[in-house]
């Protein structure tokens, strides 16, 4: 997130509007706020982290190992 403080900031907002503008309570919004976004920053990421992960450990194909062929040399 670019910046989260701004991000922080305008979810508090919209929390207080949402809540009808009380008075001195921007502490409670804030922290509501940043506990919001943190948390679903950290459940993207845990999600991103898991989705690569199980790509990374799908098993894929391997290539078939090339044989040696042992020629035989007749004997003389």
């Amino acid at each position: 997130m670019p910046n989260l403080e701004e991000a922080i900031r305008e979810r508090a907002y919209h929390l207080w509007i949402a809540d009808g503008r009380p008075e001195d309570k921007a502490d409670i919004y804030w922290l509501n706020a940043q506990h919001e976004i943190l948390t679903t920053s950290v459940e993207s990421l845990a999600s991103s982290a898991t989705a690569a992960d199980t790509i990374a450990t799908k098993p894929t194909k391997r290539a078939k190992a090339a044989r040696s062929r042992k020629t035989k040399t007749p004997a003389a």
